[in-house]
């Protein structure tokens, strides 16, 4: 129903407000979410409206084992990792990992460069980052909890051990200095000085020691392990990124990630198509994302993180009593 799956199409449409589109981008998606409905309503007439609106994600990974062109997998993360710029500069507050991804998008796209870094250690690998799809979460899917336990008490969870392993992204070093020119390497151009990211770092380290130091990722973390959820399962203590106990240091390379497309065919209330003139055309119904999981447009510009499923739900069963009305 979207156009996740066209790179050519996301940067048409791609909003001025997030800045310019990115030259380089992975797909959420796979190659059939191509734009292709839309096209063919638009033929008999059908009224695309918002095709600005749209939803992206800024932690995009090149799959190692690809099943699509330029597919990709998201990164959920936890708040621990120290986030960079392609320049090695700190994303302000509060553009922390697992934050606000429109806020987040618009001001990487406003930088001058589309990808970012994640700087972390084993430790904070091993709890906070998880992967979307249920293929690389076999731990949650298997819906054991005694396996989940298991595997995460183990060490690094299998799928992300593996794109450790293999991925184009990530990047192993033991000090920061071999860390920064493999980092630089990766991108084949010096952006990083590794004396500029290692002020960084020991910027945000020196916060650790100081229980009501001020820098507010660090308050942040310590926020959410006051969530006994969080502090067992998903936030590591705060603690130096450059820690010989929690192993080598370790960077990932971040991508924009298509995902949703928010605008789309424009319905009225009983899911029927509009035509430029607003009138309903007859036995044309549309739903989900291709109707912009609703209406053409009801998510807005920003949207509300785990609200897709919904509007296609409610707009599928609007689309289908309407259809099943209309036919009698």
């Amino acid at each position: 129903g979207g156009i996740g799956g066209n790179l050519e199409l996301v940067r048409k449409y791609w909003p001025q407000r997030l800045g310019n589109p990115p030259k380089h981008m992975v797909c959420g998606v796979p190659a059939h979410v191509d734009g292709r409905m839309l096209e063919i309503a638009k033929a008999v007439g059908a009224r695309v409206t918002n095709p600005d609106r749209m939803w992206h994600y800024t932690e995009g990974l090149h799959n190692w084992l690809p099943i699509w062109p330029s597919h990709g997998i998201r990164i959920l993360p936890g708040p621990s990792s120290l986030w960079l710029d392609a320049w090695g500069r700190r994303l302000p507050p509060p553009l922390f990992p697992g934050f606000d991804t429109m806020a987040t998008l618009a001001h990487i796209m406003k930088s001058g460069n589309e990808h970012t870094w994640f700087i972390l250690n084993p430790r904070i690998l091993k709890r906070e980052i998880a992967l979307s799809g249920s293929e690389q979460n076999p731990d949650l899917t298997a819906m054991s909890w005694w396996q989940l336990a298991k595997n995460r008490v183990r060490g690094i969870p299998g799928p992300i051990k593996q794109f450790l392993e293999n991925g184009s992204d990530f990047v192993v070093a033991n000090d920061l200095r071999t860390l920064v020119d493999r980092m630089n390497a990766v991108i084949a151009e010096k952006l990083l000085d590794p004396d500029a990211v290692m002020a960084v770092v020991q910027a945000r380290d020196r916060e650790i020691a100081n229980a009501f130091g001020k820098d507010t990722q660090i308050a942040a973390i310590r926020a959410a392990r006051a969530y006994i959820g969080d502090r067992l399962s998903r936030v590591v203590k705060p603690h130096r990124i450059p820690d010989g106990a929690a192993g080598p240091l370790i960077a990932i390379r971040l991508s924009i990630l298509t995902r949703k497309t928010l605008g789309g065919l424009q319905t009225d209330l009983d899911a029927r198509v509009l035509n430029r003139f607003g009138k309903p055309i007859a036995n044309l119904y549309a739903a989900g994302e291709v109707a912009g999981f609703g209406g053409g447009g009801m998510h807005g510009y920003r949207a509300l993180e785990g609200s897709f499923l919904g509007g296609c739900i409610f707009s599928g069963r609007v689309a289908g009593r309407s259809a099943a009305r209309d036919v009698g």
